[in-house]
Parts: structure tokens; C-alpha cells; sequence
């Protein structure tokens, strides 16, 4: 596939990533001209200056890596992050709501984050590793009301997670496309041949720690 590259967001989000292992991500960004890059909130400040005066977007996460916080904290850690320059937001939907059947909850957490997004666009991981797959396109629907950007797969943050899964991927695409949301798959795609794999299910952006390897073919 031609321009895979500018599928792939660039990711560092490993809690004991040390700033030299940053500046790397960024360098790689830059080389390969990847699409954005993938950090924690703290690292969006760093990362906009020093992708100063490429196209790599900066991306970044909130309610990560469980989802389990208010509402009101994910929509204020979202006004942070785009006043430090963060360009998309990808937050991880409650879990626990969604499989209480929470379904007002659910929906007014997403509604709330994408208050806060302005033009930004927001990506709701669903963490498909821990739902069935009614749970799935039931929160798949929920992002549809809610009038969030794109699903996402995974935090790639489960215990003995799989991550992004091609039928996921596929169930995914065909619940949201009509509706204009994009899907995102993250979590376990560490080599070219699974990335392309989750493109052909449906996937527009690729979240990886991997993406030298990937476009590199190694």
C-alpha cells in the first residue's frame, strides 16, 4: 500500500519512557512523515516544539488507560491538552457504564470530552478486548450519537489484551461509516502485514509503537 505512512500515529505511551526515548519518537515522526504522533498529556507541550514546522499532528489521551474517570475531568484534562497544542484527542470510553447498560452516561461522558474539543477531533477507545460484540456496536452507536470522530479499538493497556482484532476492526467500520465516523485500530499491530490487514477491515489510522518496522517491511 502506497502511503501507509500517513495511516500511522506514532506512539509512545509506556510509563517509564524516559524524555530521550521522546525525542526518538519525534525524529522518527519527522523522517518518515508519519501521519501524527501518540503521547501522554504531559509530553504534548514537548512534542508540538519539536515537530515545529512538520504536518505530524500531535495526539494525545484522556480517561487513559481505564476510562473510569468523571466526565468533567476528562472534558478539563481535554481543555489542557488542546491549550498545550494537542491536535486530537483520543479518550477511553467507561467500560463499566456501557455493560451496566448505562447508555445516557456513556453517551453524556462522550458528549461532554467533545464539548471540549472545538475543531479537534475525538477518538473514543472502546477497549474491545473486554466487550462482546453487541458491546461493541452498541458503543459504536453511542459515538455515533454523541457525534464523536472516529472509534478506536484499544489502550493496548489490558492484561493479556490481543488489541486490535480484524473482525472488531470490520464490525466497527461497517457500524459507523454510514455515519461518517472513522475507525482506528491500536493495540498489537507490530508488523506491516497486520497493519495492512486492519486497513483492508476498515481502519483510516493505525496506533503502533511499531511504525518504523511497519513502513520499513522489517
Amino acid at each position: 500500500m502506497e502511503n501507509l505512512n500517513k495511516h500511522i500515529e506514532h506512539t509512545l505511551l509506556k510509563q517509564d519512557a524516559k524524555e530521550e526515548d521522546f525525542i526518538k519518537l519525534f525524529e522518527e515522526a519527522k523522517k518518515y512523515n508519519f501521519l501524527g504522533v501518540c503521547v501522554n498529556p504531559m509530553y504534548v507541550k514537548i512534542a508540538k516544539e519539536h515537530l515545529k514546522g512538520s504536518d505530524v499532528k500531535v495526539v494525545t489521551v484522556v480517561g487513559f488507560p481505564l476510562g473510569a474517570n468523571r466526565p468533567e475531568v476528562k472534558a478539563y484534562e481535554t481543555k489542557l491538552a488542546i491549550e498545550d497544542g494537542a491536535d486530537e484527542i483520543d479518550m477511553v470510553i467507561n467500560v463499566t457504564a456501557l455493560k451496566n447498560k448505562d447508555y445516557d452516561f456513556v453517551k453524556y461522558d462522550i458528549e461532554t470530552v467533545k464539548g471540549f474539543c472545538k475543531n479537534h477531533p475525538l477518538k473514543v477507545i472502546l477497549e474491545t478486548d473486554l466487550l462482546t460484540k453487541d458491546e461493541i456496536k452498541k458503543a459504536c452507536e453511542l459515538c455515533i450519537e454523541a457525534k464523536a470522530d472516529f472509534v478506536k479499538t484499544s489502550t493496548g493497556f489490558v492484561r493479556n489484551g490481543v488489541g486490535a482484532k480484524e473482525e472488531d476492526v470490520a464490525l466497527m467500520y461497517k457500524t459507523v461509516s454510514p455515519y461518517g465516523l472513522k475507525v482506528k485500530a491500536s493495540g498489537g499491530i507490530r508488523d506491516r502485514e497486520t497493519a495492512l490487514k486492519m486497513l483492508n477491515a476498515g481502519a483510516e489510522r493505525l496506533g503502533t509503537s511499531s511504525g518504523v518496522k511497519i513502513v520499513e517491511n522489517n
